[in-house]
Parts: C-alpha cells; sequence; structure tokens
C-alpha cells in the first residue's frame, strides 16, 4: 500500500485565523512594521511565518479597513511601513476573539474520545 499523505493540519488551521492573531497583535502594540510584526507572531507560538505570507494578509487588511498603514523614516534607517488597527479592526478582533473561543470549545467537545 501506498504511504498516506496528511495535510499540515496547523498550516490549515491557520489560514483561518491568521488575521486574527496580526489584528491581535496590532492591539497589543498600538503598530508595527512588517519584521517586528513577525517577530511578535514568533514569540506568541506562531514561528516561521514569513514575509510573504504577511504582507499580502497586511495589504487585504488594508483594503477591507480594518488596519490603516504609514510610512515613517528615521535619520540613517531605511523607511518603514507601520501597520495599526483602525476601530473597524477592533470591532472584528473583538467578533473574532468571540468566535473563536466558542469554535474551539465546540472542537474540543467534539474531538474528545
Amino acid at each position: 500500500m501506498g504511504e498516506v499523505v496528511r495535510p499540515d493540519r496547523e498550516s490549515q488551521w491557520l489560514k483561518g485565523v491568521l488575521d486574527l492573531a496580526v489584528l491581535a497583535v496590532l492591539a497589543r502594540e498600538g503598530s508595527a512594521y512588517g519584521y517586528s510584526l513577525l517577530r511578535s507572531l514568533a514569540e506568541a507560538g506562531l514561528p516561521g511565518l514569513r514575509g510573504g505570507t504577511v504582507y499580502p494578509l497586511l495589504g487585504r487588511l488594508e483594503d477591507d479597513g480594518l488596519v490603516q498603514s504609514e510610512w515613517t523614516v528615521a535619520d540613517g534607517a531605511p523607511a518603514r511601513r507601520y501597520f495599526a488597527l483602525t476601530p473597524a479592526g477592533r470591532q472584528v478582533l473583538a467578533e473574532g476573539r468571540d468566535g473563536w473561543s466558542s469554535f474551539a470549545d465546540r472542537m474540543t467537545r467534539a474531538l474528545e474520545v
């Protein structure tokens, strides 16, 4: 028999909730630029994320009005694009937290043996 191929479940789960994790980091930090956001996500238990995953997500969140961005330039440092939550982003985060808690509780019950 051939080998059973199993999808990387964590990466599949993460696709559905990474936006909430990004919004939560921005809520905690006030604002963040890409690298600092990746570092904060890693410290929160989501290591290994890459800019190619997070930057398009930030663009979608900005298009949806959930985050806003601003370019800043410090003396001698390269320009950085900082992202911050909008009021709509705070609302979506609050709703998402409630939804995630409810979903996680239901899944925990469903997976009991």
